[in-house]
């Protein structure tokens, strides 16, 4: 089938059509816009990626990604210091952040336990965690991991590896969410809310 536009441009469309929420289409949109808009967006958005790609940084401390080492989350005085968050993926750590409830530190684990994908606790930033609890000051430590069966077994292993520290492991609570009809809920979520179920104030 004849293409209607340069090599360059479809080597953009393919790539476009590798990110998340983007298929084969909406990569040829994104793409038509940009060209539309090269001087106003595709130019500074070059720009921009170009100089992410040079500067970005892995936080040594707490496995976030930044163009600072320690990051920006890690070296800001304001937030409480002994507190620490624990997350599968930085993405986590992003939303969790932009929802501005929680002002303590962050820890990135890089993934869940997995035996069929064979993931250990080798494959993760696990030591790193316990080293941080081991050098004092991190009064409590949440478990905010995904409610999926590997979550729940490396939120158990870690309590397990922090129970030698004089910590509080504490864990996001699940449930109903907010807004949420019960008629539509699926039975783990009903179940997880019922045994998580509190006194009514």
């Amino acid at each position: 089938m004849p293409k209607s536009h340069g090599s360059d441009i479809d080597v953009l469309i393919q790539l476009l059509a590798k990110l998340p929420g983007l298929g084969p289409r909406s990569a040829r949109r994104s793409t038509l816009q940009l060209l539309k808009k090269r001087e106003s967006v595709m130019l500074p958005l070059s720009d921009a990626l170009r100089n992410v790609a040079d500067s970005i940084r892995i936080c040594t401390n707490c496995g976030n990604i930044d163009t600072s080492d320690p990051c920006h989350v890690c070296i800001d005085a304001r937030r409480d210091q002994t507190t620490v968050c624990v997350v599968e993926d930085v993405a986590d750590l992003w939303a969790l952040d932009r929802s501005e409830t929680y002002r303590g530190l962050y820890h990135v684990l890089g993934g869940t336990l997995s035996a069929l994908d064979g993931i250990g606790p080798d494959d993760l930033n696990i030591d790193n965690l316990v080293a941080r609890a081991a050098s004092g000051g991190v009064k409590e430590v949440i478990l905010a991991l995904n409610a999926t069966v590997d979550g729940q077994t490396t939120s158990h292993y870690l309590a397990e590896r922090l129970s030698d520290f004089d910590i509080k492991v504490t864990a996001l609570a699940h449930g109903v969410p907010v807004g949420g009809e019960l008629d539509y809920l699926d039975d783990g979520t009903l179940a997880a809310a019922l045994k998580a179920r509190g006194d009514v104030t």
